[in-house]
């Protein structure tokens, strides 16, 4: 049976101390708490719901025990404790049975931001870039899961090469929200290969495209379908400093032998341009790695690039990022199959197995109610324990369906 995360809870004693207003907060408090454990929809609580979680703190039980408090005994110590600890328990259960029931299992989308129908009139396509020829960066997970950036590094050892991820050493590793930025890098540097190569088609002579991307802060983040607020604009310039400070290093190994590669920046800087009357970000130039540049301007008919759904942006958890990644990588229109150890290695993910593993059962089955873009997910047992079946479903949207690239 599998552990089910739990979270603390106030004593008995410690909370009937507060006044109704620090209970009911603290009834709040703990509902989000629980929520965003459990990746369960965040819910106000109405007055007849706290009324029943505050009955649940004060109903007496049987660890109640009437003990002389002031007695010295051994045994009186030792069953107070057994009874408060049973008493704990049993406000545990019944506040997580109340909350498991007032919450509803998180969406695997988040909605889009008001404007966000704009892109109805227009649909950039989004490209994700190789690292090299066998090595794709779609295979692992070339950022940390988390939202928050962490310091650290990652290491994956596949059977044909060794990918060292690392972070700044005071911005810390880039997250897969900031991985949107270079997303957008990526993105904009085909769409000028594509029109450099249609305008030598027709007997011009175009320039290949710069090695700079000169965009707008506003245009950045309608791309990645994130709204235009305050915090939005301080989030970018965060993440485009752990972008910048982020390396990839790759050991080939061929035939026992080993040949290492340079470690490659996410992006190779940023500068801001510009800023707004309120000192938001307005206008970045971000330098382009030679290792994207490299191999997006190649000259072959075809970009080596795999398209992106565009619902790819909603997708609210890094773990649901990095499994749409690996679908579009490996499954492609067909299907593929990942037993969880395999997935827990090639996420980088820093939790345990367990923890992981339960992750990621909670979020298939969220998304039995809410699918994920493109691909069905189920579990299957194999020989390794539990496997994931990542399943192509050809699906429309009210953004249409974005061409893939072979």
């Amino acid at each position: 049976m599998k552990k089910v995360p739990t979270f603390s809870l106030l004593p008995r004693e410690e909370f009937s101390t507060l006044s109704l207003h620090e209970k009911n907060a603290y009834l709040q408090t703990l509902a989000d708490d629980y929520a965003e454990l459990h990746e369960r929809e965040r819910v106000l609580l109405d007055k007849e719901t706290l009324s029943r979680l505050r009955r649940y703190y004060s109903r007496r039980v049987w660890a109640d025990l009437k003990l002389d408090k002031s007695s010295d005994r051994k045994i009186d110590k030792v069953l107070a404790r057994l009874g408060e600890a049973i008493r704990n328990e049993s406000i545990r259960v019944d506040i997580t049975a109340a909350l498991m029931q007032e919450t509803t299992p998180k969406r695997i989308l988040r909605a889009p931001p008001q404007d966000d129908a704009q892109l109805m009139f227009f649909v950039p396509t989004i490209y994700d870039a190789p690292l090299k020829d066998d090595v794709h960066l779609m295979d692992v997970a070339p950022f940390s899961l988390s939202k928050k950036a962490n310091k650290g590094i990652i290491k994956y050892e596949l059977k044909d090469s060794l990918i060292t991820i690392e972070g700044g050493a005071e911005s810390g590793l880039a997250t897969v929200f900031d991985y949107d930025i270079f997303l957008n890098m990526v993105s904009h540097l085909a769409d000028e290969v594509q029109k450099y190569r249609r305008d030598e088609a027709k007997g011009l002579r175009p320039s290949l495209p710069p090695k700079t991307y000169r965009p707008n802060a506003s245009h950045i983040l309608k791309f990645c379908r994130r709204s235009d607020g305050g915090k939005s604009y301080e989030d970018l310039e965060a993440a485009l400093d752990r972008l910048s400070n982020t390396t990839i290093k790759v050991v080939n190994l061929s035939g026992g032998k080993r040949r290492q590669v340079d470690s490659r920046p996410m992006i190779s800087g940023y500068s801001v341009v510009s800023r707004t009357g309120a000192n938001k970000i307005e206008t970045i130039e971000i330098s382009i790695p030679d290792w994207v540049y490299t191999s997006v301007v190649r000259n072959e008919k075809t970009l080596p690039l795999l398209t992106l759904h565009q619902d790819y942006f909603l997708i609210s958890s890094g773990l649901g990022r990095f499994i749409y990644r690996l679908a579009r990588k490996a499954a492609g229109k067909t299907e593929a199959t990942y037993s969880l150890k395999e997935l827990h290695k090639r996420s980088g993910s820093s939790q345990e197995f367990r923890k992981f593993a339960y992750d990621l059962r909670e979020f298939i089955t969220r998304t039995l109610a809410f699918p994920m873009p493109e691909y069905d997910l189920a579990l299957e047992e194999g020989r390794d324990g539990a496997m994931l079946s990542m399943k192509y479903r050809h699906e429309t949207s009210g953004l249409g369906v974005i061409p893939t690239l072979t």
